[in-house]
C-alpha cells in the first residue's frame, strides 16, 4: 500500500507547524492541514479541476480564507446575541460577527486552532483538539476529533466526536466549498435537498424562530434544480439557511445531491445530522489565486454543512444540542462522488 504523504505547510501564529497530509482511496486524492483541520484539496480521478475551493499557500488562509475547508465550531452557525443560558447559567460568547453575535463558535474557533495529527494511513488522518473551558466563553473542557476517510469508491468520509466535562453546545461542521466543474459561479449546478422545511432569517442572518415549508418559495429543492433558476423565484443568490431534515440526529442517511451539467460530475451528500446549512457563497471574495489559479469571485463554491440547527442553545423548540458529560458527540458525514459514464 501506498504511505500517505506528510509535510510542513506553514507556521500558526503561535509558532507551531502547520502540517499538511494527503491521503487516496477510491479514486479521490485528499489534502489535509491541520490548521483547522482543514480539507484544502479534493481531486476525482479523470476529472481535471479541484472539487472544493482552496489556496495553495498557507498565509492566504490566515488572510483571506472564509473558512474554505475548516472545521468549525465549538458551535458551527450562529448564537444570537452571543449568549445563552444551560441549567440556569447565563454563558456569553465570542460576538465575532457583526459585533453582536457568534458564528462559528468565535473569532479563534476550532477554525483558527492547530489540531494534532494522531493517525495516518494511506486512505485516512485523524486528527484532535483540547478546547478548554471558557475559550470563546464556552463552559467545559471538550475533547475534539476529526476523521477524514477515503474507504469506498468516490467517498469522502468524515467522522466526528467530542466529550465533555461540563454542559456545553456542541455542534461541529465541514466548511469545504464545493465546485463541481471548476467554472467561475455554481449557479448553473443542479441541487436537491430532501427538507419540507427550512429556517426563515432576519436581517442579520438570526433565525426568526419559525419553521416554514418550502413549498412555493425560493427554498424548495425536493427536486433538482439549477440554483440560479430557484434564486430567480426571489433568492437573489443568497442562500445561506437552514434546512430541516430531521427532529434528531439520526442514522446516515442521504439528504441531497449535486451535480453538474457542464462536467457530468454528481455529489450525494449523506449524514446523521438534523440539518443542512446551505450556503451559495454570495459573499465569496479573494484578492489572491485559488486552486484554479485564479481569484474566486461570488458564488465560486458553495457549502452544504450538515450541522445542528443554528441558534439552538437560545431555541428550545430546535433539535437539542446541548452536550453533557458522559455523553458523546458523534457526526458522521459522507460526500458520495461520481463521474459521469
Amino acid at each position: 500500500m501506498v504511505s500517505a504523504a506528510r509535510s510542513a505547510f506553514g507556521t500558526a501564529p503561535d509558532g507551531s507547524t502547520v502540517e499538511k497530509v494527503v491521503i487516496a482511496g477510491g479514486g479521490l486524492t485528499a489534502a489535509v492541514m491541520s490548521w483547522g483541520a482543514a480539507l484544502t484539496d479534493l481531486r476525482l480521478a479523470g476529472h481535471g479541476s479541484p472539487l472544493i475551493l482552496g489556496f495553495g499557500a498557507f498565509g492566504h488562509y490566515l488572510d483571506h480564507s472564509p473558512y474554505f475547508g475548516a472545521i468549525v465550531g465549538r458551535f458551527a452557525n450562529r448564537i444570537a446575541g452571543g449568549r445563552f443560558v444551560i441549567d440556569g447559567v447565563t454563558h456569553r460568547t465570542d460576538r465575532d460577527f457583526l459585533g453582536r453575535h457568534t458564528l462559528h463558535g468565535g473569532a479563534r474557533g476550532t477554525h483558527r486552532r492547530n489540531w494534532t495529527v494522531i493517525a495516518l494511513d494511506a486512505d485516512a488522518v485523524s486528527l484532535t483538539l483540547a478546547d478548554n473551558d471558557g475559550e470563546m466563553g464556552f463552559p467545559g473542557n471538550c475533547q475534539l476529533a476529526v476523521t477524514y476517510r477515503l474507504g469506498g469508491a468516490g467517498v469522502l468520509r468524515v467522522e466526528m466526536d467530542a466529550t465533555t466535562d461540563r454542559p456545553t453546545p456542541l455542534n461541529l461542521a465541514s466548511h469545504a466549498y464545493f465546485n463541481l466543474d471548476g467554472a467561475d459561479t455554481i449557479l448553473d449546478h443542479e441541487l436537491r435537498i430532501d427538507a419540507e422545511h427550512y429556517l426563515p432569517v432576519d436581517a442579520e442572518l438570526i433565525p426568526t424562530g419559525e419553521i416554514r415549508t418550502v413549498a412555493g418559495t425560493p427554498f424548495d429543492f425536493r427536486r433538482p434544480r439549477p440554483i440560479r433558476h430557484a434564486a430567480a423565484d426571489g433568492g437573489q443568490f443568497v442562500y445561506d439557511h437552514n434546512f430541516c431534515l430531521s427532529a434528531a440526529r439520526t442514522g446516515l442517511r442521504e439528504v441531497a445531491r449535486l451535480a453538474s451539467i457542464r462536467s457530468g460530475v454528481a455529489m450525494a451528500v449523506a449524514t446523521t445530522e438534523p440539518g443542512l446549512q446551505f450556503y451559495a457563497g454570495h459573499a465569496v471574495a479573494t484578492p489572491v489565486p485559488g486552486l484554479t489559479g485564479r481569484p474566486y469571485g461570488a458564488c465560486s463554491g458553495l457549502c452544504l454543512e450538515a450541522q445542528a440547527w443554528p441558534d439552538a442553545p437560545n431555541r428550545p423548540e430546535f433539535p437539542d444540542a446541548i452536550l453533557r458529560p458522559g455523553e458523546r458527540y458523534r457526526q458522521e458525514t459522507e460526500y458520495r462522488f461520481a463521474a459521469a459514464g
